[in-house]
């Protein structure tokens, strides 16, 4: 059963940053970052930037603080670096920039995750806040995982968060 709680009375297309986090991906290797633009494309949305950044807390916050800057992104969809390896910082680095967190974003990706991975799910730090008036996503970089969080969490709402976020303009 296919399940929109707030569907939207007309598409609206929002504008969106791709950033994956990664040591070893380029443009052309980059799988997720690649099927994330696709997907947001499909769906009628603009990706403004995309991106590939190294697994360092200060480029990830760095990078964050300039898109909060940039008027014209809505949303940020970041890839990479969110399990618990030494060099799996993205989950750290956002969380301390983050204004509001969405908890049920992470719990609702882990869920769905255990449901196609099993409990290799519980090392997932998937994430979802508020940073400078943009929703923020933070996926892994599988795949796999970004087609799930896409589909089942975020193009459903990514509207609707956005809308909320610039209520009652």
């Amino acid at each position: 059963m296919e399940f929109q709680p707030h569907p939207n009375a007309q598409q609206t297309s929002i504008t969106c940053a791709v950033i994956t986090v990664s040591d070893s991906r380029s443009a052309e290797t980059d799988k997720s970052g690649q099927l994330i633009k696709e997907l947001l494309l499909a769906d009628h949305h603009t990706v403004a930037l995309y991106q590939i950044i190294k697994d360092e807390p200060k480029e990830i916050q760095s990078q964050m603080t300039a898109l909060g800057r940039d008027a014209q992104i809505n949303a940020v969809i970041f890839n990479g670096g969110t399990g618990i390896a030494p060099r799996d910082t993205t989950y750290d680095a956002l969380e301390k920039l983050l204004e509001k967190t969405l908890p049920g974003f992470g719990e609702l990706f882990r869920v769905l995750s255990y449901q196609e991975i099993g409990s290799r799910a519980m090392a997932s730090r998937a994430v979802a806040g508020i940073y400078q008036s943009k929703i923020i996503f933070s996926l892994p970089g599988s795949s796999n995982a970004v087609r799930l969080g896409m589909e089942k969490l975020i193009l459903p709402e990514v509207v609707h968060l956005v809308k909320q976020l610039n209520w009652p303009n």
